[in-house]
């Protein structure tokens, strides 16, 4: 099996200065530098360099699986997670690796161009392992990705089921949107822990933004009624209109028990109805 000559390894060592400015120029060029700053890139180009060089000591593995390669592996990892929180995508954070493969190259041919069978087989040797590090960067950066992109949907998910006091003792919920199993359960301990913060008697559900009730999302509502009944509070389901009654009616979904108004101002009424309020207006 092929391997990185001794030749090769001082080679990169010898011209390291040198191969720095190609492969700066090289990532300006491929625009991959895009939206960062020149001397962050110029410090993890040399700090990558570094490391590179490291790991390729004689006598060490050139398996970049190896323990030898784990902090070449670490900075890729970091590198990653940076770039996808800059808003990179996978093919410019790769960049950073495979723009190093034309300085290198061009060095290699110069060492070897006496030698052409041995400067294809080094040629292969550091194509393979710049391709299995810059697969490292772009899985490690996938994930990075994934988990910005589960962040930002939990928080919208939070910002689109906001529950407001409309009075001392009454809360709604105005709900805007498809109601699916993930919306219903942050629903529900959004809204029950606000219940407890502030001992609210009634909430108030608002479904007037939600497009569609089908029996999923029937159930959905009956399970966040039920936990708010449980609390001791007593809930008001509002918004239901004309469409959104036939379905009901038309599935034959079971809403006994549940009180229903066609909107959020008759809710507030029989809320505070309840609670024994009356509201005139001033003379």
């Amino acid at each position: 099996m092929a391997t990185l000559q001794t030749n090769t390894i001082q080679a990169l060592q010898d011209n390291r200065s040198a191969l720095l400015d190609q492969w700066n120029a090289s990532l300006e060029a491929s625009g991959a530098t895009r939206n960062l700053k020149g001397d962050d890139i110029k410090q993890q180009t040399s700090e990558f360099l570094n490391l590179l060089t490291t790991a390729l000591q004689p006598d060490s593995s050139q398996n970049t699986e190896h323990e030898n390669w784990a902090e070449t592996r670490v900075f890729l990892e970091k590198l990653s997670h940076s770039r996808a929180l800059a808003g990179q995508d996978s093919q410019q954070t790769a960049s950073f690796i495979f723009a190093l493969k034309g300085p290198l190259f061009a060095l290699l041919q110069r060492e070897y161009a006496d030698q052409p069978a041995q400067l294809a087989e080094q040629l292969l040797k550091i194509s393979e392992l710049l391709d299995a590090l810059g697969m490292h960067t772009i899985r490690t950066f996938q994930k990075s990705r994934e988990s910005v992109i589960k962040r930002q949907q939990e928080e919208l998910l939070e910002l689109s089921t906001p529950v407001v006091k409309l009075w001392d003792g009454v809360l709604a919920l105005p709900m805007i949107g498809t109601l699916d199993s993930q919306r219903t359960q942050v629903v529900m301990e959004s809204l029950l822990q606000r219940i407890v913060d502030t001992g609210a008697e009634i909430a108030i559900i608002d479904i007037t933004g939600v497009p569609t009730v089908d029996t999923l999302v029937a159930q959905h509502l009956l399970k966040t009624v039920t936990a708010i009944r449980l609390m001791g509070a007593d809930c008001i389901i509002s918004g239901v209109r004309p469409q959104i009654a036939q379905t009901i009616v038309h599935l034959g979904l079971d809403l006994q028990g549940v009180v229903t108004k066609a909107n959020l101002a008759d809710a507030l009424a029989l809320s505070l109805k309840r609670l024994g309020v009356t509201v005139t207006k001033a003379v």
